[in-house]
């Protein structure tokens, strides 16, 4: 019973020592009732300069910054009562022009001078070198910003990657490159054909726009080739490899752009349509070049080839084929996500075929080209203000009566131009060829007007001359009958480019050719 009485009184002692040290740490922060400060104000409550509040002495001060610190103006004396929010620090405490304390007579001028200058002086730091917390949110940001870059282009690698596997595109580097040095094969001793395999899959043309950027800041100007209305071509040389430069002066920039822009269509890149590698322009100090650059073919255009050569059966087979080859394919629309529009080259003529190596041909200068537009049924046709050649116009264009906004009469026009120049390919070969001439050379002038043409083709319906010595030659038999199959004045009774191609590959076929 007396410990239990012992126990109870020790309780008794510990809550009371803890009430007491708690009511004195609440009066040790609290401000005392009947706190006195100074003050300067009018009021009733200040009397002798003094004042009593069971808040905070409180002094302010209007500062104006000068050039090179703040300075003080006027300055409040005042006491702050309790009921200011909130009670333990109250907001206007916490102004950079206002000072608070809880000591009797404490807001003395020597007191908040002190106290507002250390206010000062740290908002003039803050202003000038930032809080601390943006210092320590920057690095975040930048961090997470450098791994979203990452994340990005891991999964635009893995997306190529795939693609890249599935089209069964080449690597890009070899065995050899993993030995040594890894590099890319544009950066290597790559030949141009290599770089177009390996940056596209065939269904585009030329390489992509940054490296034709760099490709031809590099090609070096050997000699000129040819000369035209647009401009010159010229031969030139990158790593080794001849390239052909067809410079547009700066006035045909529409004719330039719309080259380009068709060379670039996808699915294009055929081995009987010149192979595109770059456009690019190019500043030489006074004016601006405007560059194309295409493969280079060292015989020339057809026109130069039959002026100087003859040819036999087997190679006018070859090269009437593999010129319908590539006309057709022009002609031709492939269906698909990424599929290849008709074209029409409006311009089909003996200087705009070029001759490879193998004596096969390749159409260039699609400069005039139209495309065809399934989905509104609609033709896309060139801005620029040039025509085709007037010696090689079908009649429905001589005479416009050809619907400009169909696009079967586009190609329809390009097969009778391919037949004039079946003509002139027929005139070099066999065993007594004629002389090199263009066609309706004995009909018009040499560079004959719109209206000249009209005449012979349109109202005397005449074609050029069929000799007699092709009917005893089979070939030049049935090579004549395409021909005339091609000059029809009805459009729509001439054959089609898909149409020659089979016909041709059929004379070539036969047992007295051998391709």
């Amino acid at each position: 019973m007396f410990v239990k009485r012992k126990t109870m009184v020790d309780t008794f002692q510990w809550r009371k020592w803890f009430l007491l040290l708690i009511f004195a740490v609440f009066r040790k922060l609290d401000p005392v009732e009947g706190l006195k400060c100074f003050c300067n104000s009018d009021s009733s409550s200040c009397l002798n300069s003094t004042c009593e509040t069971d808040g905070y002495c409180y002094a302010s001060t209007n500062l104006e910054k000068g050039v090179q610190k703040y300075t003080f103006q006027e300055v409040a004396l005042s006491c702050l009562p309790n009921k200011s929010f909130p009670p333990d620090y109250p907001v206007k405490c916490r102004n950079i022009r206002s000072y608070c304390c809880s000591t009797d007579l404490c807001n003395t001028d020597e007191n908040y001078r002190a106290n507002i200058s250390v206010k000062v002086q740290h908002a003039s730091t803050m202003e000038s070198g930032g809080t601390p917390t943006a210092w320590r949110v920057v690095p975040w940001i930048v961090g997470l910003i450098v791994v979203g870059v990452c994340v990005a282009i891991s999964v635009w690698w893995a997306k190529r990657s795939r693609k890249m596997l599935k089209r069964g595109s080449r690597p890009l580097f070899t065995a050899e490159d993993s030995l040594c040095e890894a590099r890319h094969p544009i950066m290597g001793t790559a030949t141009i054909r290599d770089m177009i395999e390996l940056t596209t899959s065939g269904s585009g043309s030329g390489l992509p726009l940054l490296v034709q950027r760099s490709i031809a800041r590099q090609i070096q100007l050997v000699d000129i080739i040819g000369k035209g209305r647009f401009g010159e071509v010229w031969r030139g040389r990158w790593r080794g490899e001849n390239v052909a430069v067809k410079i547009f002066s700066s006035r045909e920039e529409c004719s330039w752009f719309r080259e380009a822009e068709i060379y670039q269509t996808i699915m294009l890149r055929h081995e009987n349509i010149l192979g595109f590698i770059a456009a690019d322009n190019k500043d030489n100090g006074t004016w601006t070049q405007l560059w194309l650059i295409t493969d280079y073919h060292e015989n020339g255009s057809l026109f130069d080839f039959l002026s100087a050569r003859t040819i036999d059966s087997a190679t006018l087979v070859k090269m009437a084929l593999s010129v319908a080859t590539g006309l057709a394919h022009l002609h031709m629309d492939i269906v698909g996500t990424k599929g290849k529009p008709a074209i029409a080259h409006r311009d089909l003529k003996s200087k705009n075929i070029l001759v490879k190596s193998n004596l096969t041909c390749v159409i260039g200068d699609l400069g005039l080209a139209v495309r065809h537009n399934v989905a509104c049924d609609s033709v896309d046709v060139p801005s620029t203000n040039r025509v085709g050649t007037k010696r090689y116009m079908a009649p429905e264009v001589l005479d416009e009566k050809m619907d400009t906004g169909q696009f079967d009469p586009y190609k329809r026009s390009d097969v009778y131009s391919f037949g004039l120049v079946l003509w002139e390919m027929a005139r070099r070969c066999g065993a007594m060829p004629d002389e090199y001439q263009p066609p309706y050379y004995d009909c018009v002038p040499p560079d004959p007007a719109l209206e000249d043409m009209r005449r012979v083709v349109c109202l005397e319906k005449r074609r050029p001359n069929v000799p007699n010595r092709w009917h005893s030659d089979p070939v030049l038999s049935a090579i004549s009958k395409v021909m005339k199959e091609c000059w029809y004045h009805n459009p729509a009774a001439r054959l089609t480019a898909l149409r020659i191609k089979k016909t041709l590959a059929n004379i070539g076929s036969t047992d007295h050719i051998k391709l």
